[in-house]
């Protein structure tokens, strides 16, 4: 498929998925149940690191998590006791269990009271003339897991680009916070990263799709598998490739990419 045919296909699929209906049914439904940027953002990487499975396992797991939080994230991350924290104690998400729940509520803790809060985590280790957000993802894994009380197993939930993890999860948290438009979707909460640092979530769906487009070669999903789709994205929007996540995720799910042919 030549460029322009491909550029029609990514831009027609991107205005299909796109829109507020596609909140109902994604994990990104959990963050849209807050209003504060602070409970925005806690919800959102809370939800991101247990997004693999089913997505209504996932909707269900996080709402779980944040009911234990009194739907109040930002307040339980900054000020719950040691009893309240014992609450997380029962949770379980395939391997996520009570001891990754409250180590990453310990490292949300640091970051909110010592490091400006997760955008001021992630941003600080990135300059606008980084290619991309390894570094951010890196810095803020650091910091995450060297917080008082984080227990070393916990470590394995918070992927690190630097060992060759595509960081699906984290990028993809990144895109809600990050990108910016009037589609209703993604949040553009953050101002400190650009839309053109971004990169692609990969998963099976933007994989495949990735492949049968021409976009990705590479057989591991991996680190230079989402930096190579990102690229090959960037063709087509240079100032927001991670817009045709959107795309690629929408024609994989559905099963739309045949009838697009």
């Amino acid at each position: 498929m030549d460029d322009a045919l491909l550029f029609d296909l990514l831009e027609r699929a991107h205005d299909q998925f796109n829109r507020p209906d596609f909140i109902d049914n994604d994990p990104i439904l959990i963050p849209h149940l807050f209003s504060r940027k602070e409970d925005i953002e806690i919800a959102g990487f809370l939800t991101a690191l247990l997004a693999w499975g089913r997505r209504d396992i996932i909707i269900r797991s996080a709402k779980d998590f944040l009911a234990r939080m009194d739907m109040a994230p930002y307040d339980f991350v900054t000020q719950a006791s040691h009893e309240e924290m014992a609450r997380l104690d029962s949770i379980v998400h395939r391997t996520f269990q009570g001891p990754d729940a409250k180590s990453l509520v310990l490292g949300l803790r640091e970051a909110y009271l010592q490091h400006g809060g997760l955008e001021g985590l992630f941003s600080r280790g990135i300059h606008p003339s980084h290619t991309d957000v390894e570094v951010a993802i890196i810095h803020a894994r650091t910091r995450l897991t060297a917080a008082e009380g984080f227990a070393p197993r916990s470590e394995k939930h918070l992927a690190n680009p630097a060992k060759g993890s595509s960081a699906k999860r984290i990028n993809m948290f990144l895109r809600w916070m990050v990108r910016k438009d009037r589609r209703g979707v993604d949040f553009g909460l953050w101002t400190q990263i650009s839309p053109a640092q971004l990169v692609c979530p990969l998963d099976i769906h933007t994989e495949t799709v990735g492949k049968a487009l021409g976009l990705l070669s590479r057989s591991q999903r991996d680190w230079k598998a989402a930096r190579e789709l990102t690229d090959s994205l960037r063709r087509f929007c240079p100032e927001d490739p991670v817009k045709y996540d959107f795309s690629l995720f929408g024609l994989g799910v559905t099963g739309a990419l045949h009838e697009s042919q």
